[in-house]
């Protein structure tokens, strides 16, 4: 059978979560659901399929309010797909999270024992998703949804987690989030950087041609083709930690904020160290066209300017010469804030539970996720540094500093302390609108 080309792809059987960024400001639900009977779990698939936003909706070009939809593998297995079909999935979503979690640095404080429930358990079965631009409509956008999973008692609705993005951007650590996305061939969305080639559409929709040409599709291709994998994962910041972590590391107020640069990669506002190495500069932090145009390979070959064990040049390294293929782990990310903001200044921790709603869209869950997070962002080997971890949502110890290169010397901070720790989260599918209603029409 032959492969499509991007030219073929199917917008309007794509679900518009896949590829289309959220936007700003934003605010989001994700509503978790446990299938306790199978009738009405494909009924739920069947309203579902009515419900869910494709990515050719004409609304917006980016799509100011939608919902998705994403099944994970115990809930496959509850919709009672047949085995053949189950055993073409990617290993690793059919082990599942927390299965995983050795492999993610989920380890301590974060390990799936210590998880929030339902996480860590095979209850999780469908995750929706809805989000719009301000809470009233995200409210109208869940009430739509609502009928599709409205008296179905065999379905039933275990956990919910409200978040947000403000319009600054920013999420808890005081960093300005989501500002580098890679363009996918045929989705019409340009992406962040003019410097990257486009990816193929098969890095991220599954039954696509990808970067080495070849296009994954569980079976059957009717339940494959235009799905995506998505992983959501629910991270607790310790703000106040983080906060004094930078105090008693830095002289004064503006080698503070130098630490922090050099520790994220960017400034507060946005603006990349390759481009503001000196200082801060919010207009270009505010450019979504500048602040991503820039490479490492050329200027910054040793990370004098972006350190190579920054958090951004780690999930995107971009043109750096650095173990492996880049292109092969690009992945599309997206966040969104939970809980209330700790107040500027403070450096006592609260007791309130806020941080990110993490998530990961990509068709190889291997190489994209669980490569990033476990080769770069908890290793250090692919660029030459040993074992060292990622400053900001490295699996830490408190017994590795962070070294910020420079001339004549380097400088070497204090042990960092693990700043992020995991509440939990799943390994999900996103079927195609044409998935949905298949999954709605099975029989035993």
């Amino acid at each position: 059978m032959s492969v499509p080309t991007e030219a073929t792809l199917e917008l309007d059987d794509i679900q518009r979560g896949v590829l289309s960024p959220r936007p700003t400001p934003y605010a989001a639900t994700y509503l978790v659901f446990r299938i306790d009977d199978r009738t009405q779990g494909r009924e739920l698939m069947r309203r579902l399929s009515a419900v869910v936003t494709s990515a050719a909706d004409p609304l917006s070009p980016l799509g100011d309010t939608w919902v998705s939809a994403a099944v994970t593998f115990w809930g496959l297995q509850a919709l009672g797909v047949p085995r053949a079909s189950l055993d073409t999935f990617a290993w690793e979503f059919r082990q599942g999270m927390a299965a995983r979690a050795r492999a993610l640095g989920d380890v301590g404080g974060s390990s799936p024992e210590t998880w929030e429930a339902p996480f860590g358990t095979a209850d999780t079965h469908v995750v929706i998703t809805a989000v719009a631009p301000d809470p009233q409509r995200l409210e109208a956008a869940v009430d739509n949804a609502r009928p599709a999973y409205d008296r179905l008692p065999g379905v039933t609705a275990i956990w919910r987690q409200d978040c947000y993005a403000l319009p600054t951007e920013t999420e808890h650590f005081g960093y300005r989030d989501g500002v580098s996305h890679p363009a996918v061939e045929g989705s019409g969305i340009p992406g962040s950087n003019e410097l990257e080639v486009p990816l193929k559409a098969g890095e991220f929709i599954l039954g696509r041609p990808d970067e080495i040409g070849g296009a994954r599709t569980p079976q059957p291709t009717v339940l494959g083709r235009n799905g995506s994998y998505a992983v959501f994962r629910k991270l607790h910041q310790k703000v106040a930690e983080f906060r004094r972590y930078l105090r008693d590391n830095s002289a004064d107020p503006q080698d503070e904020e130098l630490i922090a640069a050099k520790i994220m990669g960017r400034w507060r506002s946005g603006a990349p160290l390759a481009l503001a190495p000196e200082h801060d500069a919010p207009a270009l932090g505010a450019d979504p066209h500048r602040r991503n145009a820039f490479l490492y390979g050329r200027d910054d070959p040793a990370g004098f300017i972006t350190p190579g064990g920054c958090h951004i040049r780690r999930a995107n390294p971009r043109d750096s010469a650095v173990a492996g293929e880049v292109r092969l782990h690009r992945m599309i990310r997206r966040g969104a804030v939970y809980g209330p903001p700790l107040p500027d200044g403070v450096m006592a921790d609260d007791g309130a539970d806020r941080g990110l709603m993490f998530a990961f869209i990509g068709a190889h869950l291997g190489r994209q996720f669980e490569f990033v997070q476990s080769e770069w962002m908890n290793d250090g080997v692919f660029f030459g540094a040993d074992h060292v971890k990622d400053p900001v949502t490295g699996s830490h110890d408190g017994d590795a500093g962070y070294t910020i290169p420079r001339r004549p010397l380097r400088r070497r901070l204090a042990p960092l302390p693990r700043f992020v720790v995991t509440r939990g989260g799943e390994y999900c599918f996103l079927p195609s609108l044409s998935a949905l209603r298949w999954l709605g029409e099975l029989h035993d």
